[in-house]
């Protein structure tokens, strides 16, 4: 680190409550109260179910090379897709069509062998879960996952050509942005390098199931807090930021830089590095439920990310250089997350498993089976091929939407900060499973 950079730090830790005070009236965008939000997501990480990287940034400054060939596929005509259900906030009311043959896509030997470790290990969940999707049941998972138990690694692409199809959700267009476990400077106790606050999940932060409560609501949750006999919003980035939370006995331990735990929090889990030299392991334990707000879109929008800059490296540089203006533009993002201490492996996703750096993907559990294959065709090389749908995150919603997990350490945050691309995407379903939604 740069001495002018680790002087900066320091004033962010040190300043934390004057910053606090000089932006508590400001005015936010994006002022729904509660986030609707899909059924489980208090469970596991998020990608936590904030397990994002920066949303919204570009591309252009990628400093990744391709490092295998595209694997190409022709997308299926959306005039040949079949709705197998009516509702459109799910996979089943976007259509769904059967894709290429598993075997003409080459998913690779290690690509195979590494998506064969982490579906083994989402299949005791995978079989017994509700698929939010409508795509499938858990009992048609049971067949590959008893299979998975045994198959050798070293013939692993054979594995997935035999028990699973490609099937296209919607137009099959995929979008893909990347994150990572990052590492920063924390403490288990409080003093004057370590200032900010890493809370555990408040007691009186409730998830509400809406679907006890209306058909139309099912697969529906809610986050607040009672006030009297109402349920209200939980605060928001700023309140907590402003001491909120102060006082409870919430935290778990302390941070030195404010910018480095709002891209942790973004991220859903992270490392800490303590001042003896260990590591404290945090993950996803809540979100407070409001909404999340990419903040490297808004500065896009905003004209503030010069050429070159706009992945997330380059927005840490902007943050750093215009801390005022930088604390405003962090506070658009209400979303905030809390944490828990993580004694074995990790991180966890939203299935309550590890995620693996370069197999793990973070999808929409209403368009993507928890637990299934994916396989990706993406401008951005380094993506392609198979992963195993394992996370989900906040700003993660829709068909085709995706964040690929890339481990920690600086190359995997220097990929992830400048993955944003474009490409297609198909879902291995067990075999049998089209025909048995559209009668085909």
């Amino acid at each position: 680190m740069k001495p002018d950079q680790r002087r900066l730090n320091k004033g962010w830790g040190n300043n934390i409550m004057k910053f606090s005070g000089l932006f508590g009236a400001m005015t936010i965008i994006s002022a729904c109260s509660m986030t609707i939000i899909p059924q489980g997501a208090a469970q596991g990480n998020t990608a936590q179910q904030d397990s994002t990287s920066v949303e919204g940034v570009a591309a252009s400054d990628q400093a990744e090379t391709s490092v295998r060939p595209a694997v190409p596929f022709e997308p299926v005509d959306t005039a040949r897709l079949t709705q197998v259900g009516a509702d459109k906030t799910r996979a089943i009311g976007a259509g769904i069509a059967l894709g290429p043959d598993i075997g003409e896509l080459n998913v690779g030997a290690g690509k195979a062998a590494s998506g064969l470790r982490s579906f083994r290990t989402s299949c005791s969940s995978l079989v017994r879960r509700t698929d939010n999707s409508g795509l499938t049941q858990g009992a048609d998972w049971q067949p590959s996952c008893d299979a998975a138990k045994a198959w050798p690694e070293t013939d692993a692409s054979r594995f997935f050509e035999t028990y699973f199809e490609a099937v296209q959700v919607g137009d099959g267009k995929a979008f893909a942005t990347g994150y990572f476990e990052p590492q920063i400077k924390g403490s288990r106790v409080r003093n004057a390098d370590y200032q900010i606050p890493v809370y555990r999940r408040p007691p009186n932060l409730l998830d509400v199931d809406l679907g006890l409560f209306s058909d139309e609501l099912k697969d529906k949750r809610i986050r607040g807090k009672i006030d009297g006999t109402k349920l209200v919003p939980f605060e928001a980035r700023g309140q907590i930021d402003d001491g909120a939370l102060r006082g409870q006995g919430l935290e778990i331990a302390w941070v030195q830089d404010y910018i480095d735990f709002f891209v942790l929090q973004i991220q859903g889990s992270g490392r800490l590095e303590m001042p003896d030299g260990s590591v404290m392991r945090i993950g996803y334990a809540g979100q407070n439920g409001r909404d999340y707000t990419g903040i490297g879109r808004v500065m896009r929008e905003r004209g503030l990310l010069q050429p070159g800059k706009t992945n997330m490296q380059g927005i840490e540089e902007w943050l750093r250089a215009n801390p005022e203006e930088g604390m405003q533009i962090m506070r658009l993002n209400k979303s905030y997350i809390f944490f828990n201490e993580l004694t074995g492996a990790g991180p966890l996703g939203a299935m309550g498993h590890p995620v693996v750096g370069r197999t793990s993907v973070a999808a929409d559990r209403m368009f993507v089976p928890l637990g299934a294959p994916v396989f990706l065709d993406m401008e951005h090389n380094i993506a392609d091929g198979l992963w195993i749908a394992q996370d989900t995150g906040g700003a993660i919603k829709g068909s085709n939407r995706f964040d690929t997990f890339w481990g920690a350490g600086a190359e995997a945050e220097r990929i992830a900060g400048g993955m944003s691309s474009r490409g297609q995407a198909l879902i291995f379903l067990p075999k049998g499973t089209f025909a048995k939604l559209t009668g085909q």
